[in-house]
Protein backbone atom coordinates (compact mmCIF):
# COMPACT_ATOMS: atom_id res chain seq x y z
CA UNK A 1 0.00 0.00 0.00
CA UNK A 2 1.34 3.43 -0.80
CA UNK A 3 2.21 5.50 2.15
CA UNK A 4 -0.30 8.40 1.03
CA UNK A 5 -3.11 5.89 1.70
CA UNK A 6 -3.83 6.90 5.30
CA UNK A 7 -3.66 10.45 4.71
CA UNK A 8 -7.06 12.65 4.40
CA UNK A 9 -8.28 13.23 1.22
CA UNK A 10 -8.73 16.98 0.39
CA UNK A 11 -12.21 18.15 -0.92
CA UNK A 12 -11.69 21.63 -3.14
CA UNK A 13 -15.11 23.03 -4.02
CA UNK A 14 -15.40 24.91 -7.44
CA UNK A 15 -17.66 27.67 -6.70
CA UNK A 16 -17.42 29.08 -10.59
CA UNK A 17 -21.33 27.64 -11.60
CA UNK A 18 -22.75 29.65 -9.32
CA UNK A 19 -21.51 32.67 -10.83
CA UNK A 20 -23.16 31.49 -13.85
CA UNK A 21 -26.39 31.17 -12.25
CA UNK A 22 -25.94 34.92 -11.17
CA UNK A 23 -24.83 35.98 -14.61
CA UNK A 24 -27.24 34.51 -16.34
CA UNK A 25 -29.48 37.32 -15.47
CA UNK A 26 -26.82 39.66 -14.10
CA UNK A 27 -27.16 41.03 -10.95
CA UNK A 28 -25.30 39.96 -7.58
CA UNK A 29 -27.31 36.79 -6.62
CA UNK A 30 -26.55 33.90 -5.87
CA UNK A 31 -22.90 34.98 -4.76
CA UNK A 32 -20.19 32.75 -5.39
CA UNK A 33 -18.44 34.48 -2.05
CA UNK A 34 -21.00 33.39 -0.37
CA UNK A 35 -21.11 29.91 -1.59
CA UNK A 36 -17.50 29.68 -0.77
CA UNK A 37 -18.04 30.73 2.92
CA UNK A 38 -20.98 28.36 3.23
CA UNK A 39 -18.68 25.77 1.29
CA UNK A 40 -15.78 26.04 4.03
CA UNK A 41 -18.49 25.80 6.74
CA UNK A 42 -19.33 22.95 5.65
CA UNK A 43 -16.27 20.56 4.88
CA UNK A 44 -14.61 22.29 2.38
CA UNK A 45 -10.84 21.86 2.69
CA UNK A 46 -10.11 24.91 0.21
CA UNK A 47 -12.04 26.98 -2.73
CA UNK A 48 -11.53 26.51 -6.59
CA UNK A 49 -12.40 29.76 -8.73
CA UNK A 50 -12.10 29.80 -12.76
CA UNK A 51 -11.27 33.36 -13.62
CA UNK A 52 -11.42 32.57 -17.99
CA UNK A 53 -10.80 35.34 -20.47
CA UNK A 54 -14.34 36.35 -20.99
CA UNK A 55 -15.39 36.14 -17.37
CA UNK A 56 -18.49 33.74 -18.15
CA UNK A 57 -18.57 33.18 -14.52
CA UNK A 58 -16.47 34.10 -11.65
CA UNK A 59 -15.75 38.29 -12.09
CA UNK A 60 -12.78 39.55 -11.09
CA UNK A 61 -14.38 41.30 -7.91
CA UNK A 62 -14.76 37.73 -7.09
CA UNK A 63 -11.24 37.00 -6.52
CA UNK A 64 -10.73 40.27 -5.15
CA UNK A 65 -13.23 39.11 -2.39
CA UNK A 66 -12.53 35.57 -2.10
CA UNK A 67 -8.95 36.77 -1.22
CA UNK A 68 -10.02 39.13 1.54
CA UNK A 69 -12.90 36.83 3.12
CA UNK A 70 -12.10 33.17 2.74
CA UNK A 71 -10.00 31.54 5.34
CA UNK A 72 -9.34 27.86 3.59
CA UNK A 73 -6.76 28.20 0.65
CA UNK A 74 -8.11 29.72 -2.89
CA UNK A 75 -7.10 27.54 -5.52
CA UNK A 76 -7.21 30.04 -8.58
CA UNK A 77 -7.47 28.20 -12.13
CA UNK A 78 -6.15 30.39 -14.99
CA UNK A 79 -5.14 29.95 -18.36
CA UNK A 80 -1.19 30.75 -19.36
CA UNK A 81 -1.74 34.35 -20.55
CA UNK A 82 0.28 37.49 -19.10
CA UNK A 83 -3.34 38.87 -18.01
CA UNK A 84 -4.08 36.37 -15.87
CA UNK A 85 -0.48 36.45 -14.84
CA UNK A 86 -0.57 39.41 -13.52
CA UNK A 87 -3.72 38.69 -11.87
CA UNK A 88 -2.54 36.02 -9.89
CA UNK A 89 0.61 37.93 -9.28
CA UNK A 90 -1.65 40.96 -7.87
CA UNK A 91 -3.67 38.75 -5.41
CA UNK A 92 -1.15 35.48 -4.85
CA UNK A 93 -3.65 33.23 -3.86
CA UNK A 94 -2.04 29.87 -2.25
CA UNK A 95 -2.55 27.78 -5.74
CA UNK A 96 -2.68 28.52 -9.03
CA UNK A 97 -3.63 25.60 -11.45
CA UNK A 98 -3.24 26.41 -15.24
CA UNK A 99 -5.67 25.45 -17.30
CA UNK A 100 -5.97 25.21 -21.04
CA UNK A 101 -8.78 27.28 -22.28
CA UNK A 102 -10.70 27.99 -25.43
CA UNK A 103 -12.95 30.73 -25.99
CA UNK A 104 -15.91 28.29 -27.45
CA UNK A 105 -15.71 25.65 -24.89
CA UNK A 106 -18.40 25.10 -22.63
CA UNK A 107 -16.32 23.74 -20.25
CA UNK A 108 -12.80 22.84 -19.64
CA UNK A 109 -12.85 20.09 -22.50
CA UNK A 110 -9.20 18.43 -21.75
CA UNK A 111 -5.82 18.75 -19.71
CA UNK A 112 -3.61 21.12 -20.80
CA UNK A 113 -0.55 19.89 -23.09
CA UNK A 114 2.70 20.72 -20.76
CA UNK A 115 4.62 18.66 -22.82
CA UNK A 116 4.32 20.43 -26.12
CA UNK A 117 3.67 23.33 -24.53
CA UNK A 118 7.11 23.45 -22.16
CA UNK A 119 8.64 26.35 -23.70
CA UNK A 120 5.37 28.49 -23.04
CA UNK A 121 4.61 27.23 -19.42
CA UNK A 122 7.84 27.43 -18.07
CA UNK A 123 8.13 31.11 -17.52
CA UNK A 124 4.51 31.00 -15.75
CA UNK A 125 5.19 28.31 -13.79
CA UNK A 126 8.46 30.05 -12.48
CA UNK A 127 7.19 33.48 -11.70
CA UNK A 128 4.36 31.99 -9.98
CA UNK A 129 6.34 29.81 -7.61
CA UNK A 130 8.63 32.99 -7.28
CA UNK A 131 5.81 35.08 -5.70
CA UNK A 132 4.55 31.80 -3.39
CA UNK A 133 1.88 30.49 -5.18
CA UNK A 134 2.09 26.40 -5.32
CA UNK A 135 1.58 25.56 -8.69
CA UNK A 136 -0.49 22.92 -10.55
CA UNK A 137 -1.34 21.80 -13.79
CA UNK A 138 -4.52 20.66 -14.81
CA UNK A 139 -2.93 17.62 -17.37
CA UNK A 140 -4.61 14.01 -18.96
CA UNK A 141 -3.84 11.08 -17.21
CA UNK A 142 -0.36 10.38 -19.60
CA UNK A 143 3.74 9.28 -18.04
CA UNK A 144 4.79 12.00 -20.98
CA UNK A 145 2.27 14.99 -19.39
CA UNK A 146 3.49 13.47 -15.77
CA UNK A 147 7.46 13.89 -16.91
CA UNK A 148 6.93 17.27 -18.26
CA UNK A 149 5.41 18.58 -15.02
CA UNK A 150 8.21 17.45 -13.36
CA UNK A 151 10.89 19.17 -15.86
CA UNK A 152 9.30 22.76 -14.87
CA UNK A 153 9.26 22.07 -11.90
CA UNK A 154 5.79 22.36 -11.09
CA UNK A 155 4.78 20.72 -7.57
CA UNK A 156 1.68 19.56 -7.83
CA UNK A 157 -0.65 18.00 -11.37
CA UNK A 158 -4.61 17.93 -11.35
CA UNK A 159 -5.99 14.65 -13.63
CA UNK A 160 -8.46 15.54 -15.67
CA UNK A 161 -11.24 12.93 -14.56
CA UNK A 162 -13.83 13.68 -17.56
CA UNK A 163 -13.40 11.13 -19.68
CA UNK A 164 -14.03 8.27 -16.89
CA UNK A 165 -16.84 10.55 -16.05
CA UNK A 166 -18.33 10.57 -19.46
CA UNK A 167 -17.90 6.98 -19.89
CA UNK A 168 -20.65 4.60 -19.47
CA UNK A 169 -20.48 1.95 -16.76
CA UNK A 170 -18.29 -1.22 -17.76
CA UNK A 171 -15.30 -1.83 -19.68
CA UNK A 172 -14.79 1.82 -20.90
CA UNK A 173 -14.96 3.40 -17.64
CA UNK A 174 -13.17 1.31 -16.37
CA UNK A 175 -10.26 1.38 -18.31
CA UNK A 176 -10.68 4.97 -18.03
CA UNK A 177 -10.01 4.34 -14.76
CA UNK A 178 -7.39 2.71 -14.78
CA UNK A 179 -5.27 5.30 -16.20
CA UNK A 180 -6.12 7.52 -13.94
CA UNK A 181 -4.93 5.15 -11.61
CA UNK A 182 -1.52 4.02 -13.00
CA UNK A 183 -0.97 8.01 -13.46
CA UNK A 184 -1.44 8.78 -9.84
CA UNK A 185 1.01 6.14 -9.15
CA UNK A 186 3.37 7.35 -11.02
CA UNK A 187 3.20 10.83 -10.17
CA UNK A 188 3.76 9.59 -6.61
CA UNK A 189 6.76 7.80 -8.13
CA UNK A 190 8.59 10.90 -9.38
CA UNK A 191 7.87 12.99 -6.65
CA UNK A 192 4.74 15.43 -7.12
CA UNK A 193 1.62 15.99 -5.51
CA UNK A 194 -1.46 14.35 -7.50
CA UNK A 195 -5.11 16.11 -7.23
CA UNK A 196 -7.93 14.98 -9.69
CA UNK A 197 -11.15 16.50 -10.59
CA UNK A 198 -13.70 17.45 -13.60
CA UNK A 199 -17.23 15.90 -14.02
CA UNK A 200 -17.47 14.17 -10.87
CA UNK A 201 -20.76 13.11 -8.91
CA UNK A 202 -22.23 11.02 -6.38
CA UNK A 203 -21.91 8.49 -8.57
CA UNK A 204 -18.59 8.51 -10.06
CA UNK A 205 -16.17 9.55 -6.95
CA UNK A 206 -15.89 6.64 -4.97
CA UNK A 207 -13.76 4.80 -7.36
CA UNK A 208 -11.53 8.07 -7.83
CA UNK A 209 -11.60 8.95 -4.09
CA UNK A 210 -10.36 4.99 -2.42
CA UNK A 211 -7.21 5.79 -5.42
CA UNK A 212 -4.78 5.93 -2.36
CA UNK A 213 -1.77 8.34 -4.43
CA UNK A 214 -4.16 11.10 -4.64
CA UNK A 215 -4.47 14.27 -2.43
CA UNK A 216 -7.46 16.66 -3.01
CA UNK A 217 -10.07 16.03 -5.79
CA UNK A 218 -11.91 19.42 -7.02
CA UNK A 219 -15.30 19.39 -7.36
CA UNK A 220 -17.66 22.10 -8.40
CA UNK A 221 -20.53 21.77 -11.29
CA UNK A 222 -22.56 18.90 -9.73
CA UNK A 223 -22.58 20.09 -6.37
CA UNK A 224 -24.00 23.06 -7.35
CA UNK A 225 -26.60 21.77 -9.52
CA UNK A 226 -27.17 19.11 -6.54
CA UNK A 227 -27.76 22.26 -4.08
CA UNK A 228 -30.75 23.03 -6.66
CA UNK A 229 -32.38 20.50 -4.46
CA UNK A 230 -30.96 19.15 -1.41
CA UNK A 231 -29.04 22.68 -0.16
CA UNK A 232 -25.49 23.21 -0.79
CA UNK A 233 -24.37 22.11 2.50
CA UNK A 234 -26.04 19.10 2.18
CA UNK A 235 -24.65 18.66 -1.11
CA UNK A 236 -20.91 18.61 -0.08
CA UNK A 237 -21.57 16.62 3.21
CA UNK A 238 -22.84 13.85 1.61
CA UNK A 239 -20.10 14.27 -1.13
CA UNK A 240 -17.24 14.57 1.99
CA UNK A 241 -19.20 11.39 3.48
CA UNK A 242 -18.56 9.35 0.29
CA UNK A 243 -15.08 10.42 -0.37
CA UNK A 244 -14.21 9.56 3.42
CA UNK A 245 -15.68 6.17 2.82
CA UNK A 246 -13.77 5.57 -0.18
CA UNK A 247 -10.62 6.33 1.84
CA UNK A 248 -11.64 4.75 4.52
CA UNK A 249 -11.90 1.45 3.07
CA UNK A 250 -8.26 1.62 1.90
CA UNK A 251 -7.08 0.77 5.18
CA UNK A 252 -9.96 -1.72 5.89
CA UNK A 253 -7.96 -3.89 3.19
Amino acid sequence: MHAQSSKRLRLGVNVDHVATVRNARGGLHPDPVRAALLAADSGADGITAHLREDRRHISDSDISQLMGELKIPLNLEMAATEEMLSIALRHRPHAVCIVPEKREERTTEGGIDAAGGHNHLAPFVSKLADAGCRVSLFIEADKRQLDAAVSLNAPVVELHTGAYCDAIPGPERESHLKRIQDAAAYAEDIGLECHAGHGLGYDTVGPIAAIPTLSELNIGHFLVGEAIFVGFEAAIQRMRMLMNTARTSLTAQ
